[in-house]
């Protein structure tokens, strides 16, 4: 379930009304409650997630974003894939509980047709199952698996699809992973019956949802340029995002190199990134054209300076070498729950230096490790 999204329980309806009102479409009970009952679950808007690898992900968007349209425009349902430079991402499906099975069939049959077309070009002769991964609460979970396994025994059966539930939560949230693999047509029965069973049993407390992390090498912008981080070293990154990010700069206060007109006139962008890189690569470029050195300041609360530093100083050293900039933090001064981080260098530097110490403290506050 995504965050500030509710499913209505069933309501019990109105005496006098008959079961099923497909003739009167247009009746609705309890807010977000229809009363036609559609393929054994009550029609209510319902999100199911999902977690996918990017090659998956890619798959389901398509050439141009064709595939992923084409399935939003003919299942009715939303789906929404999330951000990131993951290796895995959440592909997210909203709606009534016809329309989600529509895309899930979709889905299913896109998956299985990859299957065949990576199969055409190998030996194997049996063709593996299509497999799905769906992120459930865990407080849903034992509703799923029902006393002593009886539910998703009796969804093995009745689907011929494999249903298992991760035993542990997935990182840093209160969801599992629930695998389901099959021919496209057990999945999609069997995905019908966990919303059937997800319906009526409602997520117990607050759900922390599971977002993947990032690659393992973070994208950086800095001075208009992106940045992978490999070893100890800044590499200027060949990306779409860089003009994104270029466009965004505009609204920065900082002429480019010595130009008094306004940043990035028109279409053409100047081509001062590469000597950037190269000041942010610790080399000199030959040209004395390093934007003039600024000073920024920031406080962090003593407990997490310790992340900061690093053992030794390693961590900061670190940031200082990766960012060109120069970091001073303040002594700890008495009463004061916070220090003082002065960096000075130019923009590009320092937004890389801020880059760096973020995603230490993030890393810190999220349990995620060493950076």
């Amino acid at each position: 379930m995504g965050e500030g999204e509710t499913i209505w329980a069933p309501s019990v309806l109105p005496h006098g009304v008959p079961g099923t009102l497909s003739h009167h479409p247009q009746l609705h009970f309890g807010r977000k409650m229809e009363s036609k009952v559609s393929e054994g679950g009550l029609n209510v808007t319902l999100t199911i997630r999902l977690l996918m690898h990017g090659k998956e992900v890619g798959s389901i968007i398509g050439k141009k974003g064709e595939t992923v349209k084409k399935m939003r425009e003919e299942s009715g349902a939303r789906i929404n894939i999330s951000e990131g430079n993951c290796p895995e991402r959440i592909v997210t499906i909203t709606g009534p509980t016809d329309a989600i099975f529509k895309a899930f069939a979709m889905i299913a049959y896109k998956f299985e047709e990859d299957i065949i077309n990576s199969m055409s070009n190998s030996p194997a002769t049996s063709k593996p199952p299509v497999t799905l991964r769906l992120v459930v609460p865990a407080s849903q979970c034992g509703s799923l698996i029902g006393k002593g396994g009886s539910k998703i025994k009796e969804i093995r059966e009745s689907t011929g699809a494999q249903v298992q539930v991760a035993g542990d939560m997935l990182p840093n949230s209160t969801e599992r992973a629930v695998t389901i693999s099959g021919t496209p047509d057990a999945i999609i029965q069997c995905v019908k019956q966990i919303c059937v069973v997800m319906l009526e049993s409602p997520p117990k407390g607050a759900t922390i949802p599971y977002r993947p992390k990032p690659a393992s090498t973070p994208v950086i912008f800095a001075g208009g340029q992106a940045y992978t981080i490999q070893g100890q070293y800044a590499i200027p990154h060949p990306d779409q995002l860089t003009k994104l990010h270029q466009l965004a700069m505009q609204q920065t206060p900082f002429p480019p190199l010595g130009q008094t007109n306004p940043a990035f006139p028109g279409e053409k962008l100047p081509l001062h990134s590469s000597e950037e890189a190269q000041n942010l690569m610790g080399q000199s470029s030959g040209l004395d054209a390093s934007p003039p050195a600024s000073t920024h300041e920031l406080t962090i609360p003593n407990d997490l300076i310790g992340c900061i530093i690093g053992r030794q100083g390693t961590k900061i050293n670190e940031i200082r070498q990766m960012s060109g900039a120069q970091i001073k933090i303040a002594n700890a001064t008495e009463g004061s729950s916070e220090r003082q981080i002065t960096i000075t260098g130019t923009p590009a530097n320092i937004s890389l230096a801020q880059y760096l110490i973020n995603a230490r403290l993030t890393s810190e506050v999220t349990g995620m490790g060493a950076l």
